[in-house]
């Protein structure tokens, strides 16, 4: 099955490249020209990824991708105009996966498309198969259904938060620099830089730990990486 892709841009110039593109790799596109528009696309259709403009008409990316958390954790690269690196962070801490900032080299973009679907796509499940579960004081991790709970409340992750704390958990007391781990959850190949490690980290605590900045499950090892106690 091809996977599909839903690219959400004011400017249709760009959608129309960035569909042609991917179309070229085997990729089905679905594209939306603004916020409402693309929320709509995504509570009807089952995407394997959103490429996801910042600055859209009716309602704006960082909206549109927050809302999308509360139902779905389909993986979203932000797209921006603006160079600032607050910019980037903020779309992390909106609930992106990833992001690019325009002008970008449709090259780049397809690198990271492909390597966050490489580590995202999961097959699912059969009835048949054991659960495999983690636990960790307060802390549970089911690998099939990619579920994590804490006191048995779940917590809703993204694709990347999940793999991140699914590496560090099955490694108890190993520690990852930061290069590793963009290396493993996010692909050798992945063009982005280790700041995306340390926002992924950053937002992780702030889901599982009761006083992220006193943490008891994800520990920094200053000067080298992060470690699951």
């Amino acid at each position: 099955m091809a996977y599909q892709i839903l690219v959400v841009d004011d400017e249709k110039l760009i959608v129309k490249g960035i569909k042609f593109s991917l179309e070229q790799d085997g990729m089905e596109v679905t594209a939306a020209y603004d916020g409402e528009e693309a929320l709509q696309n995504i509570k009807e259709k089952n995407f394997d990824l959103v490429v996801l403009d910042v600055m859209l008409p009716k309602m704006d990316g960082l909206e549109v991708c927050q809302q999308t958390r509360e139902f779905s954790q389909v993986p979203i690269i932000m797209v921006t105009a603006k160079g600032e690196d607050m910019d980037k962070i903020m779309g992390l801490e909106y609930g992106a996966d990833d992001y690019i900032t325009k002008p970008f080299n449709i090259l780049e973009l397809k690198a990271r498309i492909k390597a966050i679907l490489r580590r995202s796509v999961k097959k699912a499940p059969t009835e048949t198969q054991e659960k495999k579960v983690l636990k960790a004081r307060d802390l549970e991790l089911s690998f099939d259904s990619r579920r994590v709970f804490i006191s048995g409340k779940e917590v809703n992750l993204t694709a990347k938060e999940f793999d991140l704390l699914e590496l560090l958990m099955e490694n108890p007391g190993k520690v990852y620099s930061r290069e590793k781990l963009l290396d493993t959850v996010w692909g050798y190949d992945y063009p982005g830089d280790v700041r995306t490690v340390d926002v992924h980290v950053r937002r992780l605590r702030e889901k599982i730990e009761v006083n992220p900045s006193e943490p008891k499950y994800i520990f920094t090892k200053w000067g080298v990486g992060y470690y699951f106690n």
